[in-house]
């Protein structure tokens, strides 16, 4: 007894064939034409001074290329069909040469359309000359069939383009069977050459996609790094100036006892700190957007910590600065750099600690300064202490870290027994004199 198993389903191959030659021949769409880059264009003028007109010089060429091959077809079949005697009107040789020569002028915009075009018209075309002529096909129908496979290789995804080749091999075959070989073979190279020039754009498209990503991405590294440093150099002004302010608002009532004179002078000290904050601000700012006519006044350094001990001084809090070393020649960004965290852990003692004594030791040693700035801690952790409201962590010791990482130092900040502690490393570089 011979058993029989169920009936085994069509291949995926053949599946797959027969998609591709539906596709070709009847469903498949090929891509638009990609925008025409300028050397593919060319004005021409008008007279009378009219606007003149943009022509495709790959289209005009394809129409020059149509019109020989019209031309061409028209005299290889005259000859040969006059000496045997051609049966039918003359005008049928105009019909066939132009049904010959119209996909050359169609490849470009519609190369799919194009093709299907030649695949009418040279059966059609051959079974009436067939037995006129050998080939029984002008050279310029040939020329044409090639190129228009070439056409919707390039402007079609691999199953169109095979199905379009497979379809193209049977009817060379089937209209001249002498001719076959090197009809299957010219169809072989122009459908592999326009393949591996679609694969090319393609890859090219890809890669000029993942640049253009890749652009995006260090465009938005770079505007999120400036953000940072905007809001960086902001919170350095602002926060020391309106701490300052704050403390100065709050001791000058006390200090002054009722006494209208030493009011009136701790709001002067008052007023000419605000106007001080505003034009830091203001040369902040417009050295940041880069602005015609800002201050471009020096960035602060290690020679302006005399103002700071002075501004402390006047706000009741004691800054001893001690240094030791070449202090004086360091470059502009490890001076700014070391400035920057005095003045902000100036500016948390005199927030967060007891608000009455901070020491700031600077050695510079070899290639390197170290920083040392400490303060002394409240008695009672959960007072305010200068009386300020609010002890919410903000984004100072971020900022001092992310200036000390930037120039390739080390960082360190907290709590050392009684004192809060900020400790930094600079490399100074071989560009400091």
């Amino acid at each position: 007894m011979i058993h029989q198993g169920p009936i085994a389903k069509p291949a995926p191959l053949l599946r797959a064939v027969a998609r591709a030659l539906l596709r070709a021949v009847v469903t498949g769409t090929a891509e638009p034409p990609p925008p025409a880059p300028r050397r593919r264009q060319v004005r021409v003028p008008w007279p009378r001074g009219r606007r003149g007109a943009t022509v495709d010089l790959v289209r005009l060429g394809d129409a020059a290329l149509a019109f020989v091959a019209f031309a061409g077809g028209v005299a290889y079949m005259e000859g040969p069909a006059a000496a045997a005697r051609w049966p039918h009107d003359e005008a049928y040789l105009v019909i066939l040469s132009a049904a010959f020569s119209l996909p050359l002028v169609l490849r470009d915009r519609w190369p799919l359309a194009a093709w299907r075009c030649a695949l009418l018209a040279l059966p059609a075309g051959a079974a009436v000359v067939g037995e006129f002529l050998s080939p029984p096909y002008p050279p310029g129908a040939a020329i044409a069939c090639l190129l228009v496979a070439y056409s919707v290789a390039v402007r079609s995804d691999g199953a169109v383009a095979a199905g379009v080749w497979l379809v193209s091999c049977l009817a060379a075959v089937a209209v001249d069977t002498g001719a076959a070989v090197p009809a299957v073979t010219g169809i072989t190279v122009a459908v592999l050459f326009g393949h591996n020039v679609r694969a090319r754009r393609l890859a090219t498209g890809k890669l000029a996609e993942e640049e253009r990503r890749a652009e995006d991405a260090l465009a938005a590294r770079a505007a999120l790094a400036e953000r940072a440093r905007i809001a960086r150099e902001l919170h350095d002004v602002v926060a020391h100036h309106m701490s300052v302010i704050a403390i100065h608002a709050e001791a000058v009532p006390l200090r002054a006892g009722g006494d209208a004179g030493l009011l009136a002078q701790g709001l002067a000290e008052i007023r000419a700190l605000s106007l001080k904050t505003l034009a830091e601000m203001r040369q902040v700012v417009g050295v940041l957007r880069g602005a015609e006519g800002a201050d471009t006044a020096p960035q602060p350094g290690l020679h302006r910590l005399d103002e700071l001990v002075a501004t402390a001084s006047r706000a009741g809090v004691s800054l001893r600065v001690s240094g030791s070393g070449e202090l004086g020649d360091l470059p502009g960004t490890v001076g700014l750099t070391a400035y920057r965290i005095v003045q902000e852990s100036l500016s948390n003692a005199m927030r967060h600690g007891s608000g009455s004594d901070v020491t700031a030791e600077l050695v510079r040693d070899g290639d390197e300064l170290r920083i040392r700035v400490a303060n002394s801690l409240p008695a009672d952790p959960g007072a305010t202490p200068g009386g300020l409201p609010g002890k919410r962590p903000g984004h100072g010791l971020a900022g001092m870290r992310e200036r000390v990482g930037m120039l390739g130092g080390t960082f360190r900040a907290g709590r050392v027994g009684a004192e809060f502690v900020v400790t930094a490393t600079l490399p100074i570089g071989e560009d400091a004199e």
